[in-house]
């Protein structure tokens, strides 16, 4: 096992500003029926499961997979014109690759959708690790997707941060034994958050890589 230091993050509301797309995603997927999500139950559901976000107001599995349909073809579609980079966060990644850090995404999309926003904000390649919903049997907020995390960049929990910005990363995180932080720009509010005591707070990207930098040391 490697004795660096490794950092893993959540995708959306974390690395990437794309939760009005996937907003606007399950609008599109749920237009004109009676029964579905406000937008603020949608919100607190994003991390976990597509599936089971959208089964929560389907009809049956059939229904499940035409709203999945629908959600994705939308969230592909407008997929570069409602995903940015968080400030600083390009900066950030690049940062901590050149010093070394073996770097992973734990994110409750598909791997390919993932490196197609990492790719789209120029960081892709920095990632050792890019675990999606597709690798794992258990998803955020159980453990197993952080330790195949772990698996993958060769670290032991205690050598490794999880940043995200939702309750259920948080709870992977520490469940999975590693140090958890908790970013504060994402659509968590630090009041909901609170519940889950992260072991650090993070109010901006730029706070990343001098916590990093403190930990290692």
């Amino acid at each position: 096992m490697s004795a660096r230091f490794a950092v893993l993050f959540d995708l959306d509301g974390t690395l990437v500003d794309s939760i009005g797309l996937l907003v606007q995603s399950m609008e599109y997927a749920y237009e004109g029926r009676t029964r579905r999500p406000q937008v603020a139950e949608w919100i607190q559901l994003i991390g976990t499961p597509l599936d089971d976000m959208l089964g929560r107001w389907a009809d049956d599995a059939e229904d499940v997979e035409l709203l999945r349909a629908r959600y994705r073809e939308h969230q592909i579609a407008k997929h570069d014109a409602m995903t940015a980079a968080y400030p600083g966060t390009v900066e950030a990644i690049h940062t901590l690759h050149a010093a070394g850090h073996p770097l992973a995404v734990v994110t409750s999309k598909l791997e390919v959708g993932a490196r197609r926003s990492l790719k789209f904000i120029g960081v892709e390649d920095c990632f050792t690790a890019v675990v999606g919903i597709d690798h794992t049997a258990k998803h955020k907020p159980d453990p197993e997707p952080v330790h195949f995390a772990l698996s993958r960049v060769g670290v032991p929990p205690e050598r490794a941060i999880f940043i995200g910005d939702s309750t259920h990363d948080m709870r992977a995180g520490q469940a999975a034994g590693v140090i958890t932080a908790a970013a504060l720009w994402g659509p968590y509010s630090r009041a909901e958050l609170e519940p889950t005591r992260p072991d650090h707070w993070l109010a901006a990207m730029d706070e990343v890589v001098p916590l990093v930098a403190r930990l290692t040391a």
